[in-house]
């Protein structure tokens, strides 16, 4: 199965995305001439607060906010934590989140001793027990939009039904990190009070987000000293960043439609392929309930290190939904909080499409997968 290296299938576009070029168009006079401070008061500076400004209403425009409640925020990580940290530090109380969120929000909730409640077999969230874990105590709830290792899509109205009712005085946060490339935001932000975003996730660069925050929200920050962005996230803005996000975001907002066809008949046939060529193997969570771009499979009786191994050794790039721990593989928590099996969960396997992706790309990645589990499987017989 060994292919030249430096025709990669790239499959890996949950965890980051190729940079889009208006993005880095959009960057690099910033990197270079245009490298003042945006809080400076001569004319340099004062170009560089423009584009800040710019940016700003670019970003709110495509979320559905107003310009003021758009924070920019070094990651998708730091917009959680500002988000969940913040609101319990600032209102006392609790914290409450389902079991499958991104560990930027799970790990922030457990280390607030928050509550951590149940999902279904496909990962939303237990409506009912959101509601038994909410009362007057609770400071925030985090649901995210679309969880970022099985795709699966959130229903934010039916939450925030239950979080208006059960814990009126919460806030409502969501992690749409993943959500970009395949949700018009738009459709979001009236059910939410935060909302966090990271460029890398749809065609910007690394080390830049934004957490929306509706007026009115109250939290506290997270970085303090300078003031910057109405004292909710102080430090010199990342204006190259910032402006390459904007950019990225409009234009992945702009034709998100088009590439929802094209990239939802790739995950079909890549799924189709692989599951038609391998025996023993299935799709974690039903096209239905997730995003076009999010292929996850399982197949019984492999352990997935050795699967991306020789995915890696056949130049495929994909991810799996479990992690080494002290030498031996463990099912991932989503996989875990959904009830999958042990012996389906470490065979599971994160195929995730994107703007990049073409046919081509799928015909290998089939080829190559099925051809790696069947190596595997005859190895250990």
């Amino acid at each position: 199965m060994a292919r030249d290296l430096d025709r990669f299938v790239y499959m890996d576009h949950a965890a980051t995305t190729p940079m889009r070029p208006e993005a880095v168009d959009a960057m690099l006079p910033f990197l270079a001439d245009r490298f003042a401070n945006p809080s400076g008061s001569y004319r340099f500076a004062r170009d560089a607060r423009r584009a800040l400004d710019e940016a700003r209403d670019q970003v709110a425009e495509t979320i559905g906010c107003r310009p003021g409640e758009v924070v920019f925020t070094g990651g998708g990580t730091e917009s959680d934590n500002t988000a969940i940290a913040g609101a319990v530090r600032a209102a006392g109380g609790r914290a409450v989140c389902p079991a499958a969120e991104h560990h930027g929000v799970l790990h922030v909730v457990e280390h607030l001793g928050g509550t951590v409640v149940p999902v279904d077999r496909v990962g939303r969230v237990d409506l009912d027990a959101l509601g038994e874990a909410l009362d007057d105590d609770v400071a925030v709830v985090s649901v995210m939009t679309v969880n970022n290792e099985v795709g699966t899509r959130s229903d934010l109205a039916a939450v925030a039904e239950v979080v208006r009712r059960r814990a009126p005085r919460a806030v409502l946060h969501t992690d749409a990190v993943q959500a970009p490339c395949s949700v018009d935001l738009r459709e979001v932000w009236p059910h939410v009070d935060l909302m966090a975003l990271s460029g890398h996730k749809f065609g910007g660069p690394k080390g830049v987000g934004v957490l929306a925050a509706r007026d009115g929200t109250v939290f506290e920050p997270l970085v303090i000293g300078g003031g910057q962005e109405r004292e909710r996230r102080s430090g010199t803005q990342n204006v190259a960043g910032i402006v390459a996000l904007a950019a990225a975001l409009a234009a992945t907002d702009a034709e998100r439609d088009e590439e929802l066809a094209r990239v939802g008949g790739l995950r079909d046939r890549l799924v189709g392929a692989i599951t038609a060529a391998v025996p023993d193997s299935r799709e974690t969570v039903p096209a239905a309930d997730k995003v076009a771009g999010s292929a996850h499979l399982m197949f019984a009786g492999i352990e997935n290190e050795s699967l991306l191994y020789l995915l890696d050794q056949a130049g495929v790039c994909a991810s799996a939904a479990s992690a080494c721990a002290s030498g031996a593989m463990d099912p991932s928590h989503v996989l875990a909080a959904m009830g999958v099996e042990r012996a389906w969960a470490g065979g599971a396997l994160r195929l995730s499409l994107g703007r990049t992706t073409t046919a081509e790309d799928v015909e290998v990645a089939a080829e190559v997968v099925a051809g790696a589990v069947e190596q595997l499987r005859t190895r250990s017989r």
